[in-house]
């Protein structure tokens, strides 16, 4: 008989599905790579995992200990995911700009979610950075995961993701583009896939007001680029550890409302019902067609699901408060 033992064993080994319609302007072969099929709907189950096993390994989480972990929602789906399985308490913290859908999915599966303002600063002790950490602080027995600059984040995707893009592709990959958030995800697949070929372009997608973009031209940290933006689940007004400037060759940024716009048609043109972030980096993709030839084979991430969005950008009343239709 064929079966998983528990839901940990359906992770990964998501589709690779080629985009036609939306991509209809560019001559590549554009590959999206799925990862709404994971148990959790994202991208996130994989490095939430991981963090979770290598901290049992070394000690720092406990048998019947508390997780604690600041998160804008899919990380702490996946890490809900490994605490019900593994036996562990859980408490999310986020901020009020994230999806109510987001919140509930949490609660709904046993998670304590504590939301903060999001237009504060990180070091403001209101700020979901440093309310994550003091509850880990006050916490008997507990762990604070801290994916942004926790090196098990960027490791599963170097272990997991980079190699399955590489074998799905058949080593035919020639630009690699994603969203860019506690950076985990670009650093360890573009790390295993310019191991394998160092012609192998990564492309960051970023947001209006984020600070990533700027950084990586220039070295310089401009407070200036920070502004609140509806896009959820990319960008940052923080350096995380796991974004490995050394390894992305560009960013490219997107606007709030294209990242809308085009997280809405890949669902009525492509049938891929993705989330906000998959938006933005299809949009942001096709921005870079001049970078792409009819020869070249072109892989975008799409990180979650549309699931996490139906009372934001997949609805009309949303959209049209914020301008965007």
């Amino acid at each position: 008989m064929k079966y998983a033992k528990n839901i940990l064993e359906t992770i990964g080994n998501t589709p690779l599905i080629r985009l036609n319609r939306i991509t209809q302007e560019i001559d590549s072969t554009v590959l999206a790579k799925v990862e709404y099929f994971n148990p959790g709907s994202s991208v996130k189950d994989r490095m939430a995992l991981k963090m979770v096993e290598d901290a049992e390994a070394d000690g720092r989480l406990q048998p019947g200990g508390t997780i604690v972990e600041g998160t804008s929602g899919n990380t702490g789906m996946g890490l809900a995911l490994a605490a019900i399985v593994k036996g562990y308490k859980l408490i999310c913290v986020s901020t009020d700009k994230q999806s109510k859908e987001k919140f509930d999915i949490l609660r709904a599966v046993g998670a304590e979610v504590i939301v903060c303002p999001t237009d504060v600063a990180p070091d403001d002790p209101r700020s979901y950075y440093s309310t994550s950490k003091r509850i880990a602080e006050e916490t008997p027995n507990a762990w604070y995961v801290n994916q942004y600059d926790n090196p098990s984040n960027t490791q599963a995707h170097y272990e997991q993701t980079g190699p399955e893009i590489w074998e799905q592709t058949e080593g035919k990959i020639t630009h690699f583009v994603v969203g860019v958030g506690t950076g985990g995800t670009i650093s360890g697949v573009a790390k295993y896939l310019k191991e394998k070929n160092p012609d192998i372009k990564i492309w960051g997608i970023d947001t209006y007001g984020s600070v990533f973009k700027k950084y990586h031209e220039t070295g310089v940290f401009d407070e200036n680029e920070i502004y609140p933006y509806i896009t959820e689940g990319i960008g940052e007004d923080i350096l995380p550890e796991n974004v490995n400037f050394d390894l992305i060759d560009a960013f490219e940024k997107v606007t709030d409302k294209d990242a809308a716009i085009f997280t809405r048609r890949l669902a009525r043109e492509e049938g891929i019902f993705a989330g906000n972030s998959c938006g933005a980096a299809v949009c942001g993709l096709i921005q870079l067609k001049k970078h792409f030839t009819k020869d070249d084979v072109v892989v975008v991430l799409l990180h979650d699901s549309g699931s996490r969005y139906v009372g934001k950008m997949y609805n009309d009343d949303w959209m049209k408060e914020k301008g965007f239709l």
